[in-house]
């Protein structure tokens, strides 16, 4: 018996993107205040209703699992964004999950606030996780010992730790930018165009120099864009990270405690690098909504499963099983197109 069609079987994405009343009201940060500049994408970031879902039509998906965007916001204004995206997760309970946003310049709240969205506290909705930004604003990462109090709490829960990349801190910018360069060009490299993604390949370096995971061995991290880099230099970063000292080798934590999302890059090279080096369970297909479009998503699931790179089985891990295995969404058999 044939396959279903791709368009019939369940797609689920999980690097999508909202923003809250909470930020934009009490807490407003520079770079999304920028977009209201481009107002069709602007209308989308701040939305969790029709608007989001006819894109997800448009691009077959069945199930988005929601984040905030970037930028730190205070354990109060974390606990109204997370209620704000319950209650969108409430009102389309078959079509959206929810990641937590997490105060992360305060650690033992973050922990407290990761428990109580994660443990069905919020009238009975269950977020699967948290999204949190690569560094703080204040340019602040999270490989000391004072973030043990979140990784204890996320392993405790079982659920994964989504480390998202974010806006270059002061110093980062200070080092980077060029004066001969035009201010758009500088933050485009510091950012979406290459410097966020070495951002967060760093710290996942730090996270692992610094024990993280040998003192959270059943810690799961989740990182987008193709593996932010790492991939392209896991056979180094083994050897290299080797004289480190650690319990467990880079190559362990890898096969392990992380797995990587697809998220907007819609190419076929980076994947096959992936594919030669990552167990396949750990790749997950993404959009990165709303600065990318599910319809070009679907585009690039099709040019993968015409490509003959993976079988029938990796594609369906890649599309759904994976992320659902991860995340414990238990999407409904109807839908599987079984």
């Amino acid at each position: 018996m044939p396959a279903p069609a791709l368009s019939s079987r369940p797609i689920i994405t999980l690097e999508e993107h909202f923003l809250s009343r909470a930020a934009l009201e009490a807490q407003p940060n520079s770079h999304n205040e920028s977009f209201r500049a481009m107002t069709e994408l602007f209308e989308q970031f701040v939305e969790l209703g029709p608007k989001r879902i006819a894109d997800m039509d448009a691009g077959r998906v069945t199930m988005q699992v929601i984040s905030h965007g970037p930028g730190d916001l205070s354990p109060a204004l974390c606990r109204q964004c997370n209620d704000q995206l319950a209650d969108a997760v409430r009102s389309n309970p078959g079509r959206f999950a929810g990641f937590a946003e997490l105060p992360m310049d305060e650690p033992e709240e973050a922990a407290r606030e990761l428990r109580r969205t994660c443990s069905g506290e919020i009238d009975g909705v269950k977020f699967v996780g948290a999204l949190i930004d690569s560094h703080t604003e204040s340019g602040l990462y999270y490989e000391g010992p004072e973030f043990d109090v979140l990784w204890e709490e996320a392993t405790k829960l079982d659920v994964p730790i989504y480390i998202h990349p974010t806006w270059p801190s002061e110093q980062l910018a200070a080092a980077y930018q060029s004066p001969h360069l035009p201010n758009q060009v500088n933050t485009a490299i510091l950012a979406f165009g290459f410097g966020w993604h070495s951002d967060v390949a760093t710290h996942i370096l730090r996270l692992y120099a610094g024990g993280v995971f040998d003192r959270f061995p059943k810690l799961k991290i989740i990182i987008g864009h193709m593996g932010e880099m790492i991939p392209y230099m896991l056979q180094r970063i083994q050897r290299v990270s080797s004289q480190w000292g650690k319990e467990r080798s880079f190559r362990e934590v890898w096969d392990n405690n992380l797995w990587l999302t697809t998220s907007g890059n819609w190419a076929l090279d980076p994947l096959a690098c992936i594919l030669r080096n990552t167990k396949h369970d750990r790749i997950m297909y993404s959009v990165d909504y709303p600065f990318a479009k599910s319809p070009n998503g679907l585009n690039w699931l099709e040019e993968l499963e015409e490509s003959g790179m993976v079988s029938e089985e990796e594609l369906e891990g890649i599309r759904w099983r994976n992320a659902d295995s991860l995340l414990k969404l238990n999407i409904s058999p109807a839908l599987r197109g079984a």
